[in-house]
């Protein structure tokens, strides 16, 4: 899978409000999400808990339209997750989401311009992201 640098610079300029266009469907990515559940959960900042949080992976609340690698309290991002954010601006868009969990180090690798980026994710989602990323986008939103 190869992302042009034009497309990655066009996602990177979407609105951090694009969780609020979510095109799937909630329902099921609730159903997919149990992939995720080994090393993600989702909580809210007032200690709601709507899956355990793994300590593994950091927590999925507001992940939709997040800088990547910029979860304040989690540590353990790959230094590609982090230069992803910091340096190459990629948020959480519906559009980076899907691609990023089909393959995690692929996309790392095509956003950094670093052959030998990883990810410390090495699941790749089974079935469909953007009806994840619909589930997901529930958990705070605006």
């Amino acid at each position: 899978m190869k992302l042009k640098a034009a497309t990655i610079a066009a996602l990177c300029a979407l609105p951090l409000t694009a969780h609020a266009q979510a095109s799937g469907d909630a329902d099921a990515g609730e159903s997919n999400f149990r992939q995720c559940t080994t090393c993600h959960g989702i909580a809210s900042p007032d200690g709601e808990v709507i899956h355990r949080v793994a300590p593994t992976g950091p927590n999925l609340w507001g992940v939709t339209g997040r800088v990547a690698g910029a979860y304040d309290g989690y540590s353990r991002y790959s230094s590609a997750m982090t230069a992803a954010g910091e340096e190459h601006g990629i948020t959480w868009t519906e559009e980076n989401f899907v691609a990023y969990v089909a393959d995690p180090t692929a996309y790392l690798r095509e956003v950094t311009g670093d052959s030998r980026a990883r990810s410390n994710m090495n699941h790749r989602l089974r079935g469909s992201a953007e009806d994840l990323y619909a589930y997901l986008a529930q958990f705070g939103a605006e």
